[in-house]
């Protein structure tokens, strides 16, 4: 088959690699007909890659068509339309019966503390081969798939493998009050996805920023009250505080994570460990690795006293700085933590209709072939061509 492998840092190809086997019998066998980029797709691209190996298949925001079922596979048929979800998760464990697929103690990857496995994401989450190919092994074939009706074209629901959970969960960690107020710290696709759903349920203001014209304008062209960072720049706190009557916003989402602008020093240690051998990089990062702190330094000061901050924003510092005088000071709840995503999909199933609440439709930017993956790559790096947000179709 085909697949989007990694190669090294900003390399990325599509190469002809072995079909995928059933290995164990709640296996199943997906035939991928669509699949995402995600904004955590670039950390792979961009910094972590003393966590990969060349040959790696990347990629986990699937969905297609059951071509394979193992003998104990009940709950699909050949032929079923599913979603894989991102998290590698049993279904039936403590963890998942708790809503907590992520930290799915049938998959934990314990010889690194980490918690559940996922799909095309390094060896820090159990280096399950990816997404982004013409076929998946996709293991707890009774528990995983998300089955979903034929007819909608994919865009419909491929985005219940993560941007949809994601969102979701950054949201209703926020515990935004009915009627409240929210800035949303990055406009990336989770960002304006989490942007929507808080206005869908009832948020009163939500406040985006961002960089990037284009994200801009997409999340202003929803009824989000856009602040372009280019403008505002280290004002962009007393900026919110005047639109909230100078408390700050109710809550604050982070969906920028590590590698947000303005910590040129914070990038550079990136890049430097990047470059390094496998076993030293990974030795770095492990015990000293340190992320931008711009988006949570913000988030920090634009939350109003009592809120809540909400990290959705990948981070992997081993040892990042936090400002906790000010966080106690300000008596804020912070959560964060991969998504679970088969915990919120029973809640958003039921808007992914004709009706199209939430914009799913035409959410994509740009849908290309898998053999323009590595190009994708490449613009939505560099935020090239208006690209927010890409489906590949194998």
């Amino acid at each position: 088959m085909r697949a989007l492998t990694w190669h090294g840092k900003r390399d990325v190809r599509i190469d002809t690699v072995p079909d995928p086997k059933i290995v164990d019998p709640t296996d199943i066998i997906v035939r991928i007909t669509s699949t995402g980029i995600c904004g955590s797709d670039l950390h792979l691209y961009e910094v972590l890659g003393p966590y990969l190996d060349p040959g790696d298949i990347l990629g986990h925001e699937p969905m297609g068509v059951v071509e394979e079922v193992g003998p104990e596979v009940t709950a699909v048929s050949v032929g079923d339309r599913v979603v894989v979800p991102f998290n590698v998760s049993c279904g039936t464990c403590w963890m998942c019966t708790q809503g907590l697929h992520s930290q799915c103690e049938t998959t934990q990857v314990t010889e690194r503390g980490m918690g559940a496995a996922l799909f095309g994401f390094s060896k820090l989450y159990g280096q399950v081969p990816g997404g982004q190919a013409e076929l998946l092994r996709v293991p707890f074939g009774n528990t995983l798939p998300v089955k979903v009706p034929h007819g909608p074209p994919d865009q419909r629901y491929v985005y219940l493998s993560d941007v949809l959970p994601t969102a979701w969960q950054s949201v209703a960690y926020a515990d935004i009050p009915q009627g409240g107020t929210v800035t949303v710290l990055g406009l990336g696709p989770i960002g304006d996805m989490a942007a929507r759903i808080a206005l869908h349920q009832g948020a009163a203001m939500v406040i985006g920023v961002d960089l990037v014209p284009e994200r801009l304008e997409r999340a202003r062209s929803r009824g989000v009250h856009v602040l372009d960072l280019q403008e505002h720049g280290k004002n962009v706190g007393e900026e919110i505080r005047a639109l909230t009557q100078g408390r700050g916003t109710d809550a604050v989402i982070d969906a920028v994570g590590m590698e947000a602008h303005g910590a040129p020093l914070a990038k550079a240690a990136q890049q430097f460990a990047s470059l390094l051998p496998d076993a030293l990089g990974e030795r770095l990062m492990g015990r000293a690795g340190v992320d931008s702190m711009a988006a949570i330094t913000t988030a920090v000061d634009v939350v109003r006293r009592g809120g809540t901050i909400s990290l959705i924003g990948v981070y992997g510092g081993a040892v990042d700085p936090m400002p906790m005088l000010t966080l106690f000071d300000k008596q804020i709840q912070l959560r964060m933590g991969q998504a679970n995503v088969k915990r919120w999909v029973p809640d958003i199933l039921p808007l992914l209709t004709d009706a199209d609440v939430l914009g799913v439709d035409d959410f994509a930017t740009h849908t290309l072939p898998l053999e323009e993956g590595p190009e994708a790559y490449k613009t939505f790096q560099a935020k090239e061509d208006g690209m927010i947000k890409t489906v590949l179709t194998p």
